[in-house]
């Protein structure tokens, strides 16, 4: 009986061991703890923000693409950016269907990118593109961790 019991006791103390490890190991920092005079982008270039608000559907984590080209994935209350030259851009991610819009990015500029979640008409989880007003996502992205690229 006793080994049954200390064995338990042990199991319980591990768990603990191991949330307390993981907790402090997530090598991100959140918004609200990045220093306010976050440098910006190169002269001329202009910034993407990419994030997602949401845990629903963990597991989708489609890749997002600019101009077809990798520059992160849609992990759920994350964030980061891409500097870019001005111009315009293809904005995508992918589950079995394309999500996809056009962005115009200026000099200077900071445009922002909510991956929002929905659900298709067959159970599928899709994570959706969509520019976001930078007012709004300022507010939204403030308690989000930085994700490491």
């Amino acid at each position: 009986m006793w080994s049954g019991l200390l064995s338990l006791g042990t199991g319980w103390a591990a768990l603990a061991a191991i949330a307390l490890v993981a907790g402090c190991a997530t090598g991100s920092a959140r918004q609200s703890d990045a220093p306010t005079a976050r440098s910006g982008p190169a002269a001329g270039d202009g910034r993407i923000y990419f994030y997602r608000t949401t845990f629903h559907a963990l597991s989708v984590q489609p890749e997002i693409t600019i101009d077809r080209q990798v520059v992160g994935r849609a992990v759920p209350n994350g964030y980061f950016f891409v500097d870019r030259k001005p111009g315009t851009y293809e904005i995508a991610t992918a589950t079995e269907a394309d999500r996809k819009f056009t962005l115009r990015l200026g000099s200077g500029q900071t445009r922002y990118v909510r991956l929002d979640f929905s659900v298709s008409w067959f159970l599928v989880a899709h994570i959706n593109p969509v520019p976001v007003d930078n007012e709004v996502a300022v507010k939204e992205i403030a308690d989000l961790h930085e994700m490491r690229r």
